[in-house]
């Protein structure tokens, strides 16, 4: 992979914006053998002034130009996209689509069983080469479809093959999880200006904070309870903040929010 490697994009929005940035900076592909296609004016700009790949209006040129086609438009775009393409879409091309929600059997209906189609879930942390994404393979995809699949998405970040019944949870959890975690960094820094921290400073803290817990629960393989505890000292300051996050149900309602984004993307795929 390298050089020779075409990458297309229907649908030329943040999402592939950040995919097609992270392979670029990654070195899997340079910007001149990325495409992507968009019918909004201001998508097709903010995608080529971000990764200096090319865009364009027809879906055409994009199958034309690669064989590796990342399927990013909006879920109820979908059926009229892949049925505008499908004349275009031979044996030799590979879908993988990110459209939140749909299942590869509604793809599979529009472009034939033996499609090559791969499911996958990003986020958008590609951007910084920090994305948490899965995918699922379907019946017509080859070993080195996965394997490929695989590479681009371990560019950019982790990946993980999954059953495609778990996506929808994918979703819920790393693909909508960045907006909670930036939640919770904005309502950290909003704590320390309470307290009487500048703001710029308080929000540097509260990131790298993340981000440095991110990394001890990834780097050390300690379970987050015995990471807490590990913070946490007898009668301490710890212990009075995790009270105030008990009290304030936060637990409960990440917990929730990942259910409700799950059951969602669930709706999604059946509309």
């Amino acid at each position: 992979m390298g050089a020779e490697l075409k990458v297309g994009f229907l649908g030329a929005g943040k999402m592939a914006t950040a995919l097609a940035k992270g392979f670029i900076r990654a070195g899997l592909v340079n910007a001149q053998s990325v495409l992507a296609s968009d019918p909004v004016e201001g998508s097709r700009t903010q995608f080529t002034g971000d990764t200096r790949a090319n865009a364009t209006t027809a879906n055409s040129d994009v199958l034309k130009f690669a064989t590796v086609i990342f399927l990013a438009v909006k879920p109820n775009h979908v059926n009229d996209v892949l049925t505008e393409v499908k004349s275009a879409f031979t044996d030799r091309h590979v879908l993988i689509s990110i459209a939140a929600g749909v299942p590869i059997a509604r793809m599979q209906a529009a472009l034939g069983d033996c499609a090559r189609i791969i499911r996958v879930m990003p986020n958008t942390p590609a951007l910084v080469g920090e994305s948490a994404s899965a995918f699922a393979l379907g019946k017509g995809a080859h070993a080195e479809d996965a394997a490929l699949v695989q590479k681009l998405l371990s560019s950019v970040g982790v990946a993980y093959e999954v059953k495609e019944a778990l996506l929808d949870a994918v979703t819920g959890l790393s693909g909508s999880g960045p907006a909670y975690g930036f939640v919770l960094i904005e309502a950290l820094s909003d704590g320390g200006v309470a307290a009487g921290l500048p703001r710029d400073v308080a929000t540097k803290l509260a990131a790298q904070t993340l981000l440095g817990s991110a990394k001890m629960v990834l780097e050390t393989g300690l379970h987050t309870g015995t990471l807490k505890d590990m913070v946490t000292s007898p009668g301490g300051t710890t212990i009075e903040g995790l009270q105030e996050l008990e009290k304030g149900g936060v637990r409960a309602a990440l917990i929730n929010a990942v259910r409700a984004a799950t059951e969602k993307s669930r709706k999604l795929g059946q509309s």
